[in-house]
């Protein structure tokens, strides 16, 4: 689908049909390409030129922000964050400020992110088991573990998303809110929302199976299929979720919200309401999306998790009935079409993972480690290639399945210190 836009819609991901002005005011001699550049975009924001002609079946579509202050905002938008919202407080700043971020790399940031992963795992372990046992959540000591997640996912992303999908079947409840929190978070910076909605919405995914400890154990750790009868148990966690969170202090509207609505669908075939289209609210919307990727990408105790770009390549085939589109397509651009741990193969044959997103470059142009050959069939010694640096003509062609190279472990790989050979 063609569509015109300003100039300052203009996102990484997006492929411009046509420049609208003069051929000369144009820096590019190609009249259609992708936008996968930050220096790209720097070019045209220099230029005359003040709309561009995008084409949404090649590209991202422009994405869903929320602007405060006198900018005019997104009528959707706008509405669903009213509704949850009746009564804001006066915001002095419209968005994050990304200018304020310090953001490092992913060595810099992995071993802050373990020790917060490891915290958090036993706070929210303990503070599920305080809701199991009839106890009333403690909002205010959950928003301290959001702070922490959020500095984190601030800093560098990959860290801890990474290592929060890194989770065992035992822990696969608490792991997957710590998750759910960090996705949430990395989402809302790419929606443009502000701090304090960032923060509500990395609660809500904090809390939002919170519910699953009405659920009898064996249930949700079960191997096998469920029956027809256990399944029904599981789908009535938003609704015991819901109950538990009105019965705690200082649970936000958003997080009852999500907890409750999470599970619906844009076409209607969700639960528990069967709630359609633009019925369901933007936090919910981002809940749907963050909690499926996480809980395909995990291992469980019935099946191997999917790899993260297979799990993205997935939920686009569902995205039309299940998830709303604009907010998956800035759930990618938040994550990266390769997410960190995703086994690719490059142009020169070599396998290798993915290990970290570069800000401000193109989504194509991730740091790779690599160390296994194709042609010869054999590990090489493991080398991190940065895609985007100066004079390296190698470039991904596919993601892979280990499986089909029969490669073990391969998540060491970038795990900084862990790449090295033993």
């Amino acid at each position: 689908m063609l569509k015109k836009i300003k100039v300052k819609q203009l996102r990484l991901g997006m492929f411009i049909q046509e420049l609208c002005g003069s051929w000369m005011a144009s820096p590019f001699w190609q009249k259609s390409f992708m936008l996968d550049s930050q220096a790209a975009l720097d070019k045209i924001l220099k230029t005359s030129i003040t709309e561009v002609v995008i084409d949404t079946a090649k590209g991202v579509d422009v994405l869903v922000a929320v602007v405060v202050a006198k900018a005019p905002v997104e009528p959707i938008v706008e509405a669903a964050i009213a509704e949850l919202e009746p009564e804001p407080e006066p915001v002095v700043e419209a968005a994050i400020p990304y200018k304020d971020i310090v953001a490092v790399s992913m060595d810099d940031e992995m071993g802050r992110a373990a020790s917060i992963v490891g915290n958090s795992k036993k706070a929210v372990f303990s503070m599920f088991n305080e809701a199991r046992m009839g106890n009333a959540i403690n909002a205010e000591k959950a928003m301290s573990l959001v702070e922490d997640i959020a500095s984190s996912v601030m800093r560098n992303p990959g860290a801890l998303i990474g290592l929060a999908r890194l989770k065992t079947a035992d822990d696969y409840t608490y792991m997957h809110s710590v998750a759910v929190c960090a996705l949430m978070i990395a989402l809302s910076r790419q929606l443009g929302l502000d701090d304090e909605q960032t923060r509500e919405a990395g609660l809500a995914g904090l809390l939002h199976d919170i519910g699953k400890m009405a659920v009898d154990s064996t249930i949700l750790n079960k191997p096998g299929k469920l029956t027809d009868a256990e399944f029904v148990s599981v789908k009535e966690h938003p609704a015991a979720g819901h109950k538990m969170l009105l019965e705690a202090e200082g649970v936000s509207a958003i997080s009852l919200d999500v907890c409750l609505h999470h599970h619906e669908k844009m076409d209607g075939s969700g639960y528990p309401e069967g709630l359609v289209g633009d019925q369901i609210s933007l936090y919910a919307k981002m809940g749907a999306v963050c909690d499926v990727y996480d809980a395909i990408t995990s291992n469980r105790p019935y099946k191997a998790g999917w790899c993260p770009a297979e799990s993205l390549s997935k939920m686009s085939e569902w995205s039309k009935g299940h998830f709303d589109e604009k907010v998956f397509q800035a759930f990618v651009m938040s994550i990266g079409i390769y997410p960190v741990g995703t086994l690719v193969r490059l142009q020169s044959g070599r396998l290798g993972v993915v290990v970290e997103q570069q800000i401000g470059k193109s989504l194509m142009l991730p740091k790779v480690r690599v160390f296994f050959s194709s042609k010869s069939l054999a590990y090489i010694t493991p080398e991190l290639l940065d895609l985007a640096g100066p004079g390296l003509q190698d470039r991904i062609v596919a993601r892979e399945d280990a499986k089909k190279w029969d490669l073990k472990d391969i998540d060491r790989y970038w795990l900084g210190d862990a790449a090295k050979p033993s």
